[in-house]
């Protein structure tokens, strides 16, 4: 591939340089700059506030959800102008963290599987910052397993009665709607019984507990389902096809996580170039540059097996299963280094984020973070097999399950 601009290309970019320049707020900069590490959180302003009058400001502009069709509330751009947008937004990016899941995964699925009332209604609102989307899937017995999982969904006339519990939902405290993935046929296979919703986060019945996490911050949920109603009109895909479905958001979820998630390596450098050692600065360490070289290497794997994910895209076609390959190594990556960075900082370690101290806080925040991001958008092991048998070829994992009713499986507590 021809990575360098074509004219056309170089003229989106000086346009975009201009737009950010004349409109970023410049006074968050140096507190983004230093929020890669870990969860993005703001000294005195609400990421999520902050986050929607930034979004405003690119969707009147013509900058927001820049792929997306015009009459959705995108620019109708190709792939390659949304990566060259995504690196002249540059820091200001990460404001749209509150945004991700519904711009990269809730967006796609309401596109390929909603109505065009439901297109028109919902996907703009979305663009703009206007409404936010979480996505529900995860479930206390169901993670890694997703189709395992226990939420029901009967229907009643024209409406659907939801009742269960659904787990780790980014974002659902703050989300004004949501995608949930339910079972309405428990007499088949556990993949053919399941159907798509979307729903109100507000709508009577739907309770949810935000989850105090290790690094202190409560970005996940836990969210309850009591009689909770959902016309059919908000059903995506045929009924019993939810999984299908499901495959769409999950395959977005994990190339949006493998391409946007900070690895830590330039943070790494930067440490390493600057931290002292009884002889010597560390990165003239051999044994240090041999695990700086390593991680480089993955990092610029990273970023060409993304730029294939959208040379795909360019052509028209659907993320598929070598999108796991990103978030894989992203995910091992961020707590590799972050483990090793500890350990360099030996007792300084402990350190939580004094002002003196910033970067010993920023890796203690990566290594607290680092194990949610390999689970979230499915664990290790269940990338691997996607690889395995999706990318590799190589024979199929045993499922004792795969072909018995759902009803039939052996379980505890259903």
């Amino acid at each position: 591939m021809n990575f360098d601009d074509t004219p056309q290309e170089a003229g989106f970019r000086e346009t975009a340089r201009k737009w950010v320049e004349a409109n970023a707020p410049k006074e968050l900069h140096a507190e983004l700059s230093k929020s890669s590490l870990g969860r993005i959180r703001l000294a005195k302003q609400d990421i999520v506030d902050v986050g929607k009058a930034w979004q405003k400001k690119k969707f009147e502009a013509g900058w927001a959800c820049l792929h997306w069709p015009k009459e959705y509330g995108g620019r109708g751009a190709t792939p390659i102008e949304r990566v060259i947008w995504q690196q002249e937004e540059g820091v200001y990016g990460k404001l749209t963290q509150p945004f991700q899941i519904g711009e990269g995964m809730c967006g796609p699925t309401v596109m390929a599987f909603g109505s065009e009332d439901a297109k028109r209604r919902y996907l703009p609102k979305l663009a703009s910052g206007e409404e936010i989307w979480c996505q529900l899937f995860s479930e206390p017995s169901a993670g890694s397993d997703v189709a395992g999982l226990r939420t029901r969904a009967e229907k009643k006339g024209d409406n659907w009665i939801v009742n269960g519990q659904k787990i780790w939902t980014s974002g659902a405290h703050y989300s004004d709607y949501g995608l949930l993935i339910a079972r309405t046929d428990p007499d088949v296979p556990k993949h053919k019984g399941l159907t798509m919703f979307f729903l109100d986060m507000k709508s009577p019945g739907v309770e949810v507990r935000p989850i105090k996490q290790a690094n202190g911050m409560q970005e996940f949920n836990e969210v309850y389902f009591t009689d909770v109603v959902i016309p059919d009109s908000q059903r995506l895909g045929a009924v019993g096809d939810g999984w299908s479905v499901s495959l769409t958001t999950l395959m977005n979820e994990r190339m949006s996580i493998g391409a946007r998630l900070a690895t830590g390596v330039p943070e790494m450098f930067e440490f390493c170039s600057n931290l002292m050692f009884e002889d010597g600065l560390a990165i003239d360490d051999p044994a240090v540059r041999s695990k700086l070289a390593s991680w480089a290497v993955k990092s610029s794997g990273l970023k060409y097996t993304s730029y294939r994910a959208i040379s795909a895209l360019s052509k028209g076609e659907r993320p598929g299963p070598e999108n796991s390959i990103g978030k894989l190594v992203s995910g091992m990556m961020l707590q590799d280094i972050a483990t090793y960075a500890m350990d360099l900082q030996g007792a300084a370690g402990v350190l939580t984020g004094s002002d003196e101290e910033t970067v010993q806080g920023q890796f203690q925040q990566m290594l607290l973070s680092s194990p949610s991001m390999r689970i979230a958008g499915g664990t290790d092991e269940i990338l691997r097999n996607i690889i395995a048998e999706r990318v590799l070829g190589l024979p199929g994992d045993i499922r004792v399950d795969k072909d018995v009713p759902y009803n039939k499986i052996p379980t505890k507590g259903r």
